[in-house]
């Protein structure tokens, strides 16, 4: 990196190099004692996101990550959370494709509808991309720790405090055609309704009753069967250790789409929300959603959180929660677009 920057710059070539290694915590708490907020994109995280974590805590650096996995958030907040409340830490996961668009597609909508009264946003998520190696893996390490999430998950419901005076939950759903979204529709149960609602908890502003619910989105109904069936047999197989490790050889981490299929990538997430009689729908749009807006929606959020007027919030918070407005704004000017469709 550095030689590809001297080449852009001379000077960049004397830009110095950190050392980093996930099995030498005195490493990762160097780092963080340097910066005023570190990125980390390691992954699976479950697996070697921990230590950066811990030290950002320790030390009340501000972090942030793309993980996608709930499991880790999930313990992460049972292990840091308090302590990164002391340092003055913020530690804000699923900065990338997980979970933005939806956290600030939600947060958009929710400021076109009235306050004080019940809301419902059903969020519909429809994508034309080509995964990673590397997301493809932590996908399947994910099936096979389905038992472990779920006590990970069980333990935080029973400790995080949650708001007396206001109600928060998911809308189940189910398969359906449906008008609004322009297409057959499934519950999608990724990070990204658990991010929304947990937003939805820190924030008022969601009002007394607020209810999400998540879908992705095929334009036909066999394509939406073939996806269902893969991903059955992918949580099936990823449960025994031989047919786990047959699912990983099938991707490598480093592989991933080319530039021209990333060119022609897109992503587009259509909200409709409803509540105190009236219905607005929204969209929030972009490019290659692995690559090239994961990476404005991380960077943004890093340097939002050096440079922007934000709640004086700590510990681990949601992006709508932490930085809100002042990020949506970010990414907008970024060239992700957040509109009123209708």
């Amino acid at each position: 990196m550095r030689a590809r920057l001297f080449g852009i710059n001379d000077a960049y070539g004397e830009v110095p190099l950190l050392h980093a290694d996930v099995e030498d915590p005195a490493s990762l708490r160097a780092i963080a004692e340097s910066a005023r907020v570190v990125i980390s994109t390691v992954g699976p995280y479950i697996v070697y996101g921990e230590p950066l974590v811990a030290a950002c805590a320790a030390v009340g650096t501000d972090y942030v990550d793309l993980t996608g996995e709930s499991e880790f958030v999930d313990l992460m907040w049972l292990r840091y959370h308090d302590q990164a409340q002391l340092s003055g830490a913020r530690l804000i996961h699923c900065c990338g494709f997980d979970s933005i668009p939806h956290d600030l597609g939600a947060f958009f909508t929710v400021q076109h509808l009235p306050e004080d009264t019940p809301l419902s946003v059903n969020g519909f998520v429809s994508t034309g991309a080509t995964i990673s190696g590397g997301t493809y893996r932590t996908a399947i390490n994910a099936f096979g720790r389905l038992r472990q999430a779920a006590r990970s998950a069980a333990d935080r419901r029973r400790l995080e405090p949650r708001p007396r005076d206001r109600r928060t939950r998911g809308i189940v759903g189910r398969p359906h055609r449906d008008a609004d979204a322009g297409g057959w529709v499934v519950p999608l149960p990724t990070i990204d309704p658990q991010i929304v609602l947990r937003s939805a908890r820190a924030l008022p502003r969601y009002g007394p009753d607020f209810a999400y619910g998540h879908f992705l989105v095929q334009k036909r109904l066999a394509n939406l069967a073939a996806l269902a069936g893969g991903a059955g047999a992918a949580i099936a197989l990823a449960q025994l250790p031989p047919t786990r490790r047959l699912l990983l050889s099938l991707r490598s981490p480093g592989e991933g789409p080319t530039l021209e299929q990333r060119e022609r990538s897109w992503f587009r997430v259509r909200f409709v929300g409803e509540g105190g009689g009236q219905r607005v729908v929204t969209e929030v749009s972009g490019g290659d959603p692995g690559y090239g807006e994961t990476a404005k929606m991380l960077g943004e959020s890093a340097l939002c959180l050096i440079h922007d007027e934000l709640p004086e919030l700590t510990g681990q918070l949601t992006t709508a929660a932490a930085m809100g407005q002042p990020l949506l704004d970010r990414l907008q000017r970024a060239g992700i677009a957040f509109r009123v469709a209708g």
